[in-house]
């Protein structure tokens, strides 16, 4: 078997094992002069055992828990803030080994828990409709900060059911690319944290050249933000557009490989009387047609932009009946922790003002 060699993502310290695939621990092992089956041990151990130290690892021997004690780290944020919404959903702010701050929501559901990670900390697209675009870009996240972000919450909260990740947090996962599919890799391993790929969604706001390269390294659910159906009303809240248009888009997305019974996620963004029109809604039919798609309608949260507004509930159900009566999927999406900026477009962390 190729072993691959580890390079750390961290700039100062020992790696990071969390971030680590099965290969590069293996490749890591090798350097150490030890068995190629530790490090499925050690995956187990970080991933699923939820161990931070080595020294828990007991099917390790002494000599090699005090080795890897001096030679890696197993780095994991430390919660800073725990908010609970009224619908149960909760907002962790937690901080990185550089003292920056992230934002991972945790949204549970009758049978199941979804957590959205984030991949970066603020985010380059400057798209109107999300708050941390106002932040502007800080750094990208490590594979291992992305992943730490699922054993983290699983450590904090026991009795989640954590069978669903959503990489729709701060930052555009596409623009951080190499460790974003790393991670994707890590956590849909079965050594790892064992998040089915069919349970994993990997969002973008439509960069354009990773699309075909995400399905060709990863498997992973894929969804877009769309958000509007004319290139003028998308470049108007999404800067992206005017560098990749809704055609440019469009394309890539019918090269991206899909299951058979797969659809890509087009997630859609209603703003009062800015894209919420009947002729908006058919002119997004005729855009998707190419497609396998399912729409999000995920009505405008609050505190997002002050000179765009909610739109009007019977707007949204208009506008999702136009799109069913055209054989297009469409579910509209109740907001899930609005009372504590937690839901789509609203995660923000502020560095230096946690605690």
């Amino acid at each position: 078997m190729k072993h691959h060699a580890y390079i750390s993502e961290t700039s100062t310290g020992p790696p990071d094992v969390v971030g680590m695939t099965q290969s590069e621990l293996e490749g890591f092992f090798a350097d150490l002069g030890k068995e190629g089956y530790r490090a499925a041990q050690v995956m187990k151990w970080v991933h699923q055992g939820l161990t931070d130290t080595f020294d828990g690892m007991t099917n390790l021997s002494k000599t090699l828990r005090s080795d890897l004690s001096q030679r890696a780290r197993i780095l994991r944020p430390r919660v800073v803030r725990d908010v609970r919404s009224d619908d149960g959903t909760r907002k962790f702010l937690m901080k990185l080994e550089d003292g920056l701050d992230v934002e991972t929501v945790l949204i549970p559901g009758d049978d199941h828990d979804t957590l959205c990670v984030s991949t970066q900390i603020g985010c380059a697209m400057g798209c109107r409709i999300c708050r941390t675009a106002r932040m502007g870009p800080v750094r990208d996240l490590t594979s291992g900060e992305i992943v730490s972000q699922l054993l983290e919450v699983r450590r904090q909260v026991p009795e989640s059911r954590i069978t669903n990740v959503v990489f729709m947090g701060m930052g555009e996962p596409l623009a951080n690319f190499d460790r974003t599919v790393k991670a994707v890799a890590i956590m849909t391993h079965p050594n790892g944290p064992q998040i089915s790929w069919r349970r994993l969604t990997v969002s973008t706001a439509g960069l354009v050249p990773r699309i075909p390269d995400l399905g060709r390294t990863v498997r992973a659910k894929l969804a877009v933000s769309l958000n509007a159906a004319t290139d003028e009303q998308r470049s108007a809240i999404m800067p992206i557009n005017r560098k990749y248009p809704i055609a440019s888009l469009i394309r890539a997305l019918t090269n991206y490989p899909l299951p058979r019974r797969d659809r890509i996620t087009i997630e859609y963004v209603i703003i009062d009387g800015f894209n919420d029109s009947d002729s908006d809604a058919r002119e997004l039919v005729r855009v998707l047609n190419p497609i396998r798609a399912k729409v999000n309608l995920i009505p405008l949260n609050d505190g997002i932009a002050n000179d765009l507004r909610k739109p009007r509930p019977e707007r949204v159900l208009r506008f999702q009946e136009i799109l069913m009566s055209k054989s297009l999927m469409a579910i509209v999406r109740r907001s899930r922790g609005a009372d504590i900026m937690a839901a789509c477009g609203q995660l923000a962390a502020k560095t230096g003002e946690s605690e």
